[in-house]
């Protein structure tokens, strides 16, 4: 999922660990580094579920240490997805290798225990005060509603089930039901959360949205050659309140906030709050089967996923590529190749219906994506649409 920020999440879920004489640790070292390899050039954050670590799970001291010296400098700054036993080394490795966790701006530890806690109290004079900011323990669930999109998380049951027993140990009974306000309907001039079709409608049939003219029209005078574009992240209220602006039709100028990663944060938000994915959720399943298709036949099946889209989704996909294009040619400059925009955008342009995409699921999808951006003038000349 994404936090506020429109940052991946990672998840540990202690839960999940099977004993440690049932586990093959090589295998799951390999699979931490495999994870983090889809992240850590980016701005990321992590969840960590603790409960159900038991002496019974937890990794020996043995596998610590292969793990320590596995996880070379560019994992260095992801080492907070392990469990609490390896808490420690956490924090010592951010002491000792202070330049190699600027990526991780979020810890989130839910349900921790005393010990955590007292770990924490140790270590806390070793630890620099920002990386100190980025920890936060939640005692309950529903504190992580604050701080990302909660209903994309994969939570455990064993872990939802141990949340509803602390909240009933403090109160004595089960917590009542929060009765929710229906929806407000929309703002004529709403941008965020929208259908392209509403904002179509509401701007005199213009098919590209305004939010994402203004982004892109601001970015490709300023940002083309920023290093790192799209990578990194944003104040969060500075984005709520751009945000803001534009569902009320008020106008936003780019330049009074000094930040030219605000307009790309804010072109990444409104393809993710989009109802449906840009690229439809009837695309999903053919996106996937991108990897089985023949290496020669791959930009030609692209072609044909894309001429089935909707002639609204594909207008608006192809002013988006084309620009994602530009980008990448800059890349000696800004270093975000058609590789590297995949990365940050696949998951913004196709989703699955229901829950999340799988991390197998991100392979293909990031392919697609970086086909889309690598072969824009193929693809996309095939197709002429009224009105474009």
């Amino acid at each position: 999922g994404d936090d506020n920020s429109g940052r991946k999440v990672i998840t540990f879920s202690c839960c999940r660990m099977p004993p440690s004489h049932q586990l093959n640790h090589t295998r799951l070292l390999e699979y931490l580094k495999y994870t983090l390899d889809q992240y850590v050039e980016n701005d990321y954050t992590v969840v960590y579920f603790h409960y159900g670590l038991k002496s019974l799970n937890k990794p020996s001291l043995k596998w610590l240490q292969t793990a320590y010296k596995e996880f070379d400098r560019k994992y260095v700054r992801s080492y907070s997805v392990l469990p609490s036993v390896i808490f420690k080394s956490l924090l010592t490795i951010s002491f000792s290798f202070p330049r190699y966790k600027k990526n991780l701006k979020a810890l989130y530890v839910v349900h921790p225990t005393n010990f955590i806690r007292i770990l924490w109290n140790i270590f806390k004079p070793l630890i620099s005060h920002k990386f100190g900011k980025k920890i936060t323990y939640l005692n309950y669930l529903s504190d992580l509603r604050e701080h990302l999109k909660y209903d994309q998380l994969n939570i455990p049951q064993e872990v939802i089930r141990h949340d509803e027993n602390l909240r009933r140990k403090q109160k004595g009974k089960l917590p009542p039901v929060v009765k929710v306000p229906p929806p407000r309907p929309p703002l004529p001039t709403q941008q965020f959360g929208v259908s392209l079709q509403y904002i179509k409608d509401k701007n005199r049939g213009e098919l590209i949205p305004p939010v994402m003219k203004e982004t892109v029209s601001y970015l490709k005078r300023k940002g083309l050659q920023v290093e790192g574009l799209f990578r990194r992240s944003a104040s969060i209220q500075t984005i709520k309140d751009v945000q803001k602006l534009y569902n009320q039709g008020k106008p936003v100028n780019f330049d009074d906030y000094h930040d030219i990663h605000i307009p790309a944060v804010i072109l990444k938000t409104f393809l993710r709050e989009l109802p449906q994915p840009l690229l439809t959720f009837e695309c999903y399943d053919h996106i996937l089967g991108i990897t089985s298709v023949e290496s020669s036949l791959r930009v030609t099946r692209c072609k044909e996923i894309i001429r089935g889209l909707p002639e609204h989704n594909y207008v608006v996909l192809k002013y988006l590529i084309c620009f994602l294009h530009m980008v990448s040619q800059e890349s000696i400059y800004n270093r975000m190749t058609a590789s590297s925009l995949a990365c940050v955008f696949g998951l913004n342009l196709i989703w699955p219906s229901k829950g999340t995409a799988s991390l197998s699921a991100l392979v293909p999808l990031n392919l697609f994506t970086e086909l889309l951006i690598d072969f824009y003038m193929n693809i996309f000349n095939s197709r002429t649409v009224p009105g474009e």
